[in-house]
């Protein structure tokens, strides 16, 4: 083991909190006067919230409430938080605790035709949980808490409005168990929100993105009916069911349980650091490390940009590992990984930076801060092959750069595999305040284009949401048509997260109400 290797027990986990949605920013103003970005609602018929009372579940019409339901980390519309408005308004909050009452405010919304929209932590970047159409929103963070464990299978069984932290303290704490997914909206995401977004945790080269860690989901149709999927490992009697829920984001189903596979906490851990000179050799030797089969936990790859921002590092690229397993096994992926980096010309780095990654790696604070100083900010996660993940990150950078008010654009790869891998833009631009929508729209414009036309992916975790919908058609192609089928099959009313995926209407962020006003 070299000097540049460390490896050492698993450092004790970053105190976890009690989990809970979180605004991204305070809305100016009185929440309770907040306007619709979009204004596409339909009021609630007459009657409904006594319908919806009477279902037992709790329903809240309060405005202020309404409002902070009605919105998520969308960075944009973080900054039409400072505005006053959010993108949509729900006309209701309904807030079930078990499976009966999601069943029983589905048959209540589909019999008099309301749009319903899951909600959970409100944690996604890109206004998958804002209700479009209004309508009702449906808050399933009273659905939580473990319900079975399997520890002989290592099969964890928990309700999807369990926030991330409470439920990785509570599975490390009572049953010496973990997922191994840590999202960096940990204390702010659920656990059905990870599953319905497609989410990827900082851990994922080591355990897999969540759709490799869920074994069976609990679903209700848009129906009200109640369906059970997968269950036992590696089965063949039709196409995988569980896959199609995976990623749906609300629109096909409401996820009301949620299996996933655990396992038993790791003995060790050990920690790695490089300079490169390129970001390129540092990608080879990334490549090079998991097609010989060494997948550590975490490997980070910074360019110089986005390295001298967060660790002042200077002009060189930056890559940080970390594994945690069998020592026997975090020892010999370390090893792979220092002789591939050695092979392309790699500097040992100071071990300590992975640590300094550890203490702010779940910090989302500082978009908040940089929003309310009037910039805009935001990034961007996509997968691309091996052979053009160099390009693409050159290329969308520099498409970046060239949208005028942009101030800095820059790039990392945070997730890889033996295929590929995802690179994650992060770009800030200062601009007049009337002009904030205007250039984010055109700085997403140009690096999607960049990306799809260069052989990426549309998303590799966040998911498409409303910001996305817009290039769901181009992304999918025929595939496009065939979700649409789906979709019809499942909710010929169109009655579950109306817009999400692009199926329904889908509004560009520089669409706004026809009055230039109002509430749902």
């Amino acid at each position: 083991m070299t000097q540049r290797l460390q490896l050492t027990p698993p450092a004790a986990p970053l105190p976890l909190g009690t989990g809970a949605p979180t605004p991204g920013i305070a809305l100016a103003g009185d929440p309770a006067e907040a306007a619709s970005r979009f204004g596409l609602e339909s009021p609630l018929p007459d009657g409904f919230v006594e319908i919806l009372d009477a279902t037992g579940v709790e329903v809240d019409v309060t405005p202020a409430v309404l409002a902070e339901h009605s919105r998520d980390w969308w960075p944009i519309g973080l900054v039409w938080a400072t505005e006053g408005q959010v993108p949509a308004l729900a006309g209701a909050v309904a807030r079930p605790t078990d499976v009966d009452g999601v069943v029983a405010v589905v048959r209540a919304c589909a019999t008099h035709g309301v749009a319903l929209t899951v909600t959970g932590g409100r944690s996604g970047v890109l206004g998958a949980s804002v209700p479009l159409l209004g309508g009702v929103a449906l808050d399933m963070c009273g659905l939580a808490g473990i319900s079975a464990v399997d520890a002989t299978s290592g099969i964890v069984s928990v309700l999807p409005g369990t926030f991330g932290d409470v439920f990785e303290d509570d599975l490390r704490r009572s049953h010496h168990l973990t997922v191994g997914h840590w999202p960096q909206s940990m204390a702010l995401s659920t656990v059905g929100g990870w599953v319905a977004c497609r989410g990827a945790g900082q851990y994922s080269t080591r355990y897999g993105k969540i759709e490799d860690l869920v074994v069976g989901l609990d679903v209700v149709l848009a129906d009200g009916t109640l369906i059970h999927t997968g269950g036992a490992p590696r089965a063949a009697h039709g196409p995988d069911l569980t896959q199609l829920f995976v990623g749906s984001e609300g629109t096909l189903g409401i996820i009301v349980g949620v299996h996933l596979r655990a396992r038993p906490l790791p003995p060790a851990e050990g920690r790695a650091a490089y300079s490169f000179t390129t970001f390129d050799a540092a990608l080879a030797a990334m490549r090079r490390t998991v097609q010989r089969g060494a997948t550590p936990a975490v490997l980070r790859l910074y360019d110089a940009t986005e390295a001298d921002r967060g660790f002042g590092t200077g002009d060189v690229a930056l890559l940080l590992a970390l594994d945690e397993g069998d020592p026997a096994i975090v020892a010999a992926t370390l090893g792979v990984l220092d002789e591939e980096a050695i092979e392309q010309g790699a500097t040992a780095a100071d071990v300590a930076l992975v640590e300094r990654w550890m203490q702010r790696r779940n910090n989302v604070a500082e978009l908040e801060d940089l929003v309310g100083k009037g910039f805009v900010v935001d990034t961007m996660e996509i997968s691309a092959p091996w052979s053009v993940l160099g390009d693409l990150a050159r290329n969308v950078v520099e498409a970046l750069q060239g949208v005028d008010g942009t101030l800095v654009a820059s790039t990392h790869q945070s997730h890889s595999y033996l295929d590929g891998g995802c690179l994650y833009f992060t770009f800030a631009g200062g601009v007049e305040p009337a002009e904030r929508t205007a250039y984010h729209a055109r700085a997403w414009e140009v690096a999607t284009r960049t990306v799809l036309e260069g052989g990426g992916s549309l998303s590799h975790h966040h998911g498409v949401g409303i910001g996305r919908a817009p290039f769901m058609d181009q992304a999918l192609g025929g595939g496009f048509a065939v979700l649409q089928a789906i979709k019809s099959a499942l909710d010929p009313t169109g009655l579950l997260n109306p817009g999400g995926l692009g199926l329904g209407p889908v509004p560009r962020e520089t669409d706004v109400a026809p009055t230039g006003d109002a509430r749902g």
